[in-house]
């Protein structure tokens, strides 16, 4: 079926469409924005490796250094692949890297990756404070390397502080942080705030925009600087009004299940057909446009519940007739009537639902790309954020372990062939 915008009703996982930006950019010769920047992926998983990503979508070139047996874990981690070293977790989030193996338990490793510094702008890693110090790879050591490297160091609880040699992981920071006590429903057991690790991506996100301001700050000084996260800090940094409202009134603030303590109606209804929604009424306006929209208006007069105070005190209620009217309607009703009165609604999507969205087909957020080593097609969340002049690009998904150690240290480094075999045999590289 296709509607008046001659855009499909329905997308099959087949029909994802390929990489194309941007109509109007040539992603051969359009210079993007991170052209000309180096950076060292050193971490694992997420946390950090993330802002590696960005930048690498956005024209940076990216290596990866692991470990030349085990390599990251990230590697083993999701759902596994017809490649013996890549997940899909792995084919999605360690795109446009360049894999290089080196031991940085052995001092000859650390004089080699101490080279790879020399010649690279930025630095990424996350093991627990101390360790790359233990290595003979302090903020000392690099910046005498490179006095301009951009350092960024997340951690589960960053680099300072009595609990920085802790062990964190998003999990972990959701609950530290603070957003996984407000997951859930009242007096019930606090749940995971969904199942993807927020807080690694998050903290990577800021960890992006700390390289790129210590990046700016390099071109007027010269002078790098290391960019300090802890997982739950970012992760605390997103919960609005709670640490005001704490300070000034002593007020805890407890689950609310799929709801608002600021709205009502605002939360998850159930429809005929067994499907859910989300609806979002935040202001007086919107609750009555929402009543036109079930055939109630007289519910927003001001003598019912047309005041947001008079609809907060009387939630249950409110919520009721709301969870009625859905309920008596199939999913795609509530929203015709939601979306004809330009009421904030929207369904409920798991992951078919997405892929089957003209929206997420519009906007390209799928994209599919052909992974020779895999032989298959894989479908990768596409580039944010969205630029219209210089796009970024997935130009290969994750790596093969070691794929480009030779290219990267006879060309970079400038070993010679006899120096890589050796240091091959020494199981340096």
């Amino acid at each position: 079926m296709v509607d008046e915008n001659n855009e499909p009703d329905d997308i099959t996982p087949s029909e994802a469409p390929m990489l194309n930006p941007a109509p109007h950019v040539d992603p051969e010769t359009t210079k993007l924005p991170m052209d000309g920047v180096r950076v060292i992926d050193l971490g694992t998983f997420l946390a950090g490796p993330y802002a590696a990503s960005i930048l690498g979508e956005f024209g940076a070139e990216v290596f990866k250094v692991e470990h030349p047996i085990a390599g990251d874990p990230m590697r083993r981690f999701g759902t596994a692949t017809k490649r013996h070293d890549a997940t899909l977790a792995w084919l999605s989030e360690a795109r446009n890297r360049k894999s290089v193996t080196i031991d940085l338990r052995q001092p000859e490793g650390v004089q080699l990756f101490l080279r790879l510094i020399e010649k690279s702008d930025v630095l990424i890693e996350n093991f627990r404070p101390g360790t790359m110090e233990e290595w003979g790879l302090s903020w000392q050591e690099l910046s005498e390397a490179n006095p301009g490297l951009v350092y960024l160091r997340v951690s589960g609880y960053g680099q300072t502080g009595p609990y920085r040699r802790r062990s964190g992981f998003a999990h972990i920071a959701h609950a530290f942080g603070g957003l996984s006590y407000l997951a859930g429903f009242p007096g019930e057991t606090p749940v995971v705030p969904g199942t993807a690790p927020l807080g690694d991506y998050i903290s990577s996100i800021y960890g992006a925009i700390g390289i790129l301001l210590a990046l700016r700050h390099r071109e007027k000084t010269g002078r790098g600087q290391i960019v300090d996260i802890g997982i739950y800090e970012a992760v605390f940094r997103q919960l609005d009004e709670i640490a005001a409202s704490y300070g000034l009134f002593g007020k805890v603030r407890e689950r609310e299940g799929s709801g608002s303590f600021v709205a009502v109606p605002h939360g998850h209804f159930r429809t005929k057909d067994d499907k859910w929604i989300a609806i979002a009424c935040t202001t007086d306006k919107m609750f009555e446009r929402f009543c036109r929209a079930m055939g109630r208006p007289e519910l927003a007069s001001h003598t019912i519940y047309g005041a947001q105070k008079t609809r907060l005190e009387n939630r249950h209620d409110v919520n009721q007739i709301v969870r009625d009217w859905c309920d008596s309607l199939n999913r795609e009703e509530v929203l015709a009537h939601c979306y004809e009165h330009h009421v904030p609604a929207g369904p409920l999507n798991n992951i078919a639902d997405i892929f089957g969205d003209r929206q997420f087909h519009a906007r390209r957020n799928l994209v599919a790309i052909d992974d020779e080593d895999v032989g298959e097609v894989i479908v990768v969340p596409n580039v944010l954020p969205r630029l219209s002049e210089t796009p970024g690009q997935i130009r290969h998904l994750g790596p093969r372990l070691g794929q480009h150690t030779e290219e990267v240290l006879k060309d970079l480094v400038g070993l010679t062939d006899d120096a890589i075999e050796e240091l091959r045999a020494k199981r340096v590289i």
